[in-house]
Parts: C-alpha cells; structure tokens; sequence
C-alpha cells in the first residue's frame, strides 16, 4: 500500500512552536506527530510514503531521509506554493506515477485506525473517494430556543448536538484527481463535490477506534497526558 501524508502546513495554530519547526515535527511525548503516524502506517502494511512537503521541508527531509530506519520507503514532493489539501494529491500522482488506490491524511493525525481494512474495504466498493468518518458529540454551552415568528415553543438549556464528521483520512483512486486543476490550490472537499457532480461515487468508511487530529496548542496538551496516562496510542 502506498499513502500520501499531507505534511506542508504552516501550522499557525501551533504557533510558537512552529516558528522554529513545522507542525509535523512538534513532539507528543518523545516522538514527533509524523513519526507516530510513519510508525502506524508501517504497522498497517504500507510501504511508501509519500510526503508532501512546504513549510520547513528541510526539517522534515533532515529527520526522515529515505524512511529506512522506520523501515518504509519515504518520498518527497515539495510545492513551490500553497496547494490546499487536494492540490497536493495531484501534484504527488503526476510526480511519482502513482497508479492505484492511495491513503491520503493529513500529517497532524494520531489515531489506532486499521488502515489496511480502510484501504481494503474502499477496493470492495469501488468507490472514488473513500472518507474516514466518525460520530461527534458536542454539548452547547446555551440554552437552544425554538421559535415560531415571534413567539418561543420551547428552551433546551446545553443540549448535546452529534453529527458525523470529516476525519482527513481518504482513500483515492488516482483517476478522480483529473479533476483537481494541476498546479492550483484546491481542497479535497472541493474533489468530493466535483467527483458527486461528476457521477462518481463517495463513500463514508465509520470507525470507533482512536482518532485525534492536533489543531491547536490545546489539543497538544490533551494528548500528551493521554498518552503520559496511557502509554502511546
């Protein structure tokens, strides 16, 4: 299996650790973001790696080289400007010629997902874009009003609101990405909705298994005693 990790962020909201080094080498624990998921990703079968690179690339080609001391071969594409999250797919396909289905993530992802039956179950479908999804639950910090014109019917003081959500874990099939403009930034949920358009089909892939995406220094801090707690996951 091969996968393309979305790794040229200039991960401002990490900010000011990525002034001195990008998002994908900030550690949790002892071990960069990115190494957790390299690892991972071996664990699951996958061979290459390819990463898409931007920001403090050097940084990254420096700590990874050719991925042999993580026993994955390790592939750089490095965008001259800002791509969006599907541009860079793109731009790896034409670089490496890459022929069959891939994972794509982004690279701020930690997360137990059986990559190998993701990949596996989005062959079975013979789907365009697979889509790593799962349920979400967020309690609202107000009370909720419903009205008709005028007038309030009811107030639920902090109800709980849970939908399904975008994980940035994807399975492609390289054909689809014809559709990404070459050299343009672009998105993939702008890929999803042009693939729909076009007729091809989409499918939401649900897990329970852990999944953490590292947004913000919050969400840094969460996980590192997570896994002070827990041991890594």
């Amino acid at each position: 299996m091969k996968a393309i990790v979305l790794a040229g962020g200039l991960g401002t909201r990490l900010r000011p650790l990525t002034f001195a080094i990008p998002k994908p080498l900030v550690p949790v624990g002892d071990r960069p973001i990115l190494e957790i998921l390299v690892e991972n990703l071996k664990s699951h079968g996958v061979e290459d790696i390819y990463l898409a690179v931007g920001y403090r690339a050097e940084l990254v080609r420096t700590y990874f080289q050719d991925g042999g001391k993580f026993g994955v071969r390790i592939h750089y594409s490095e965008e001259e400007k800002r791509l969006g999250t599907a541009g860079p797919v793109r731009f790896a396909r034409d670089q490496f010629g890459i022929s069959e289905p891939v994972l794509v993530m982004n690279a701020d992802i930690i997360t137990q997902l059986n990559f190998r039956d993701f990949y596996e179950w989005h062959r079975k479908r013979k789907a365009a874009i697979s889509v790593g999804v799962r349920w979400l639950s967020r309690s609202v910090p107000f009370g909720v009003v419903e009205m008709e014109g005028e007038e309030i019917r009811s107030i639920v003081e902090r109800p709980n609101h849970s939908c399904q959500i975008n994980c940035g874990i994807y399975v492609v099939d390289p054909d689809i990405l014809d559709l990404v403009p070459p050299g343009e930034e672009y998105y993939m949920p702008d890929l999803i909705q042009a693939a729909m358009k076009a007729g091809r089909r989409i499918c939401g892939y649900e897990f329970q298994e852990k999944w953490v995406s590292i947004d913000n220094l919050g969400d840094l801090e969460e996980e590192i005693k997570n896994m002070e707690g827990n041991g890594p996951g």
